[in-house]
């Protein structure tokens, strides 16, 4: 594994989001959820994650997650995706459990 400088880390802005929106992504190579996120006063921003196998759309509505904010929009299929929500490979890359705060916290807060 390589080290990092803790400026380094400094400059990934993981940030705190509540999903208000959650559809298929039929397009998608693999199975995906198109996500739409608030996160406070960094705005509403939309998401493909590969979450399929562990959650259900109903009930990822309101969830808060963890996100990375400061890479390039990427062009997925027909959609931009336009951060990186964070998760856990629990039995492989098809089986991915969501990083949450333990406690509601106002959207847009840093990960610190």
């Amino acid at each position: 594994m390589n080290e990092i400088t803790f400026p380094d880390f400094e400059k990934v802005a993981i940030h705190v989001g509540t999903i208000l929106s959650v559809n298929e992504f039929e397009k998608a190579k693999k199975p995906a959820f198109q996500l739409k996120i608030d996160f406070g006063p960094l705005g509403i921003k939309n998401s493909s994650a590969q979450i399929t196998k562990r959650y259900h759309k109903e009930d990822l509505i309101g969830k808060q997650v963890l996100a990375v904010l400061n890479f390039p929009p990427k062009q997925i299929a027909n959609f931009m995706s336009e951060c990186l929500v964070l998760g856990v490979y629990a039995n492989g890359a098809d089986d991915v459990v969501l990083i949450q705060p333990e406690q509601d916290v106002p959207n847009g807060s840093r990960l610190g």
